[in-house]
């Protein structure tokens, strides 16, 4: 979906958060951030699209832009953190100047994913975001969050990646 990134509404912005926020939090995990820093770099990533809107030439590539933009602010805090830049990126993570085909293939790929998450019945759904949006969070957290018993976090985790697997392989 094209976006006129000038005239974003709240509507459009929550399209874009839900569309984009789960791999920009992902991305910012994946650098090995904590859940406060890693907050920080996709707050940060969001702030830059707001600053930025107008530089961006090609509004259908947002979603590559805000990734490539939350890698380099997770960087960012990295370094700051410890004082010397990152040993190197995440294997997972295409780098922003890598093959563009590779880029496109693994956006498409998690598009693909977030789409058959949602189609999971709940929990799943909720647990399986929770556990990218936080994943140092413990079963306790988790129990809490959900409502759940904690005893039947590990359970239900094992059954919802089970289904998303088989939603997956059956795409192909």
């Amino acid at each position: 979906m094209p976006y006129d990134l000038d005239l974003l509404d709240e509507t459009a912005w929550r399209d874009l958060v839900d569309r984009f926020g789960y791999r920009m939090w992902a991305v910012a995990r994946a650098f090995g951030l904590n859940s406060t820093d890693a907050a920080d770099a996709v707050q940060a990533a969001w702030l830059r699209l707001v600053e930025s809107a107008h530089t961006i030439r090609d509004p259908e590539r947002v979603g590559a832009w805000l990734v490539t933009t939350t890698r380099h602010e997770a960087a960012r805090i990295l370094r700051g953190r410890a004082g010397d830049a990152p040993t190197g990126l995440p294997d997972e993570i295409p780098a922003p100047d890598g093959d563009p085909v590779a880029v496109m293939l693994t956006e498409e790929h998690g598009r693909r994913l977030w789409a058959a998450v949602d189609t999971l019945p709940m929990p799943c759904r909720s647990l399986l975001r929770l556990i990218v949006a936080a994943p140092e969070a413990g079963y306790a957290q988790l129990a809490r969050r959900l409502d759940m018993p904690i005893g039947s976090i590990g359970p239900t985790r094992i059954r919802c990646l089970k289904r998303l697997r088989s939603l997956m392989e059956d795409e192909r």
